[in-house]
């Protein structure tokens, strides 16, 4: 592969190895996601101003970390920052791919409501100072309200209105496995693209995680510790995320979500020259083997866990 450096059209003139994609995949260009947000957001709408969403994206580190004012260090494994970031890095990438599909702009307050929403959208699992618990996962049930007063809060201080506040809130719900979004007010038609859209890569980003498989371990505890009794273990969990995607991903992405997720091959077109929408083949790729591995691990985890061999970040 060679990558021919034009600044913001940094483009793919060669093809592309296995290592190569899963690069361009999880980080962009450089191995900091900021560098790639920055890089669609510039393209999407060149007259925002990315003040804000820098320092959000380093805020939002820091809230994760512990070291922002208020907030005690994240402690979820499945809902940490590193998923945070990777579902941001896939709203912007969304965005971008609407713009080249739709061949129109895409509004600065649509590009703000889900972006804004984005880094918030699972805050709610973060402890306050103040509390006792062992686990953020306590928090797990409707964490989106609790998501939803963080994002408020946040924009407030820097001084954002109240109708970007209010949209937003909105657009966090859409996150919600639970909720139809027939079921929300939105706003406006902005907040409700905008939630479409994170609706969309929330779902898109976890499961097209090349350690997805290994996270559903941590995502059984955090359910777990959250009072949620759907799986009485996390081999019944992995055991269940095929149906689960078949049956209920899919009919969420493709028609309760209008299928916008589709736009994101015109953004890999557009931006590396690559025809895959690379969401959804890593899902297939995850899926497929996942069939495979529960076909001869005889319904035991310890077998099954020869099979998942890579080490998510904590």
């Amino acid at each position: 592969m060679c990558l021919a450096d034009k600044g913001p059209t940094l483009t793919i003139v060669h093809g592309m190895n296995h290592q190569q994609l899963t690069k361009i995949f999880e980080s962009g260009a450089t191995s900091d996601p900021l560098d790639e947000i920055l890089v669609l957001v510039a393209l999407i709408q060149p007259t925002f101003d990315p003040l804000l969403l820098r320092q959000l994206h380093h805020d939002t580190a820091r809230l994760f970390a512990g070291t922002y004012p208020g907030f005690r260090a994240c402690n979820t494994q499945y809902h940490n920052l590193e998923h945070t970031y990777s579902v941001v890095l896939a709203t912007a990438r969304l965005l971008h791919g609407l713009t080249c599909t739709h061949n129109q702009d895409i509004s600065i307050q649509v590009m703000e409501q889900a972006m804004y929403s984005a880094y918030f959208h699972d805050t709610g699992l973060l402890m306050k100072t103040s509390d006792q618990a062992l686990s953020g996962a306590i928090y797990t049930q409707n964490h989106e309200e609790r998501s939803i007063q963080v994002m408020a809060q946040y924009l407030e201080s820097n001084n954002l209105s109240h109708t970007l506040i209010q949209e937003c809130a909105a657009v966090i719900k859409c996150t919600d496995l639970t909720l139809d979004p027939k079921d929300i007010a939105f706003p406006s038609p902005a907040s409700k693209l905008a939630g479409y859209i994170l609706g969309s890569t929330d779902i898109l980003a976890q499961m097209a995680d090349r350690c997805y498989l290994e996270r559903l371990p941590f995502l059984f505890q955090e359910h777990k510790d959250g009072g949620l009794k759907t799986h009485d273990s996390a081999l019944e969990l992995i055991q269940d995320t095929t149906f689960f995607y078949h049956n209920i991903i899919t009919e969420r992405l493709e028609k309760t979500f209008l299928n916008i997720a589709q736009a994101m091959q015109a953004h890999f077109h557009e931006r590396w020259q690559i025809s895959d929408n690379l969401y959804y083949t890593n899902i297939g790729k995850n899926i497929d083997y996942l069939q495979k591995i529960l076909q001869t691990c005889e319904n035991k985890m310890e077998y099954l866990e020869t099979f998942l061999k890579r080490n998510p970040t904590p």
